[in-house]
């Protein structure tokens, strides 16, 4: 598999670390090994980054990132809801 490396210029602010990183950075967590667990939430606005992990990384990695990707704010809401609920039952 060879990686697409058409978007590793790419810059933005990283909220761990407090000041602009590329993106081959993120996608290499620095160590040239493994991606930043953050690579979803953070470059999801700049293009199609759930595309672009399933077409460069392996299934192995994939899943962890899809895992660590946070859920959507209406669904987080709806889960804070059921939670409130549940304890006003108790």
């Amino acid at each position: 598999m060879v990686m697409d490396e058409s978007k590793d210029k790419n810059e933005r602010r990283c909220p761990r670390l407090g000041h602009a990183v590329s993106f081959k950075y993120c996608r290499t967590s620095g160590d040239g090994v493994e991606a930043c667990f953050k690579l979803i939430d953070c470059w999801w606005e700049d293009f199609d980054i759930v595309r672009f992990i399933r077409e460069n990384f392996p299934e192995d990695r994939v899943a962890r990132l899809m895992k660590a990707a946070p859920k959507p704010k209406a669904v987080q809401l709806l889960d804070l809801i059921a939670q409130a609920q549940s304890r006003l039952k108790e």
